[in-house]
């Protein structure tokens, strides 16, 4: 399993700026970076900009900063990105507490061990 510790962003509605809220933790399973891979992989044959897949909440172990709850519809969404195209993804889901979107910084998904 990959244990990640990455800057995390809320965003009140489509209007307002991202803030940081500090750093979220979180495991990608082999599972999930298996899921990751194939998503990449189809957005490399379909031409699509991206994708969103479900994050398996049982595998996740979500750690969020001081001061914020639980995440809401967690999903990994996955994009191809830089010179080479390559996947990348982040975590998304809402603030069960405001609605607020949270969601992290991105990671290729060829650093996934």
């Amino acid at each position: 399993m990959n244990t990640l510790s990455i800057d995390g962003w809320r965003k009140a509605d489509n209007d307002s700026k991202s803030i940081p809220i500090g750093t979220l933790q979180f495991h990608v399973s082999e599972a999930e970076h298996l899921r990751l891979e194939q998503a990449e992989e189809q957005l490399q044959r379909s031409g699509l900009r991206d994708t969103m897949i479900d994050a398996d909440m049982q595998t996740l172990e979500l750690v969020m900063p001081d001061g914020f709850g639980p995440l809401s519809e967690c999903k990994w969404r996955v994009y191809l990105g830089g010179e080479e195209g390559r996947g990348q993804f982040h975590l998304v889901g809402y603030s069960a507490e405001d609605g607020c979107l949270i969601y992290s910084n991105a990671v290729m998904v060829d650093l996934l061990g």
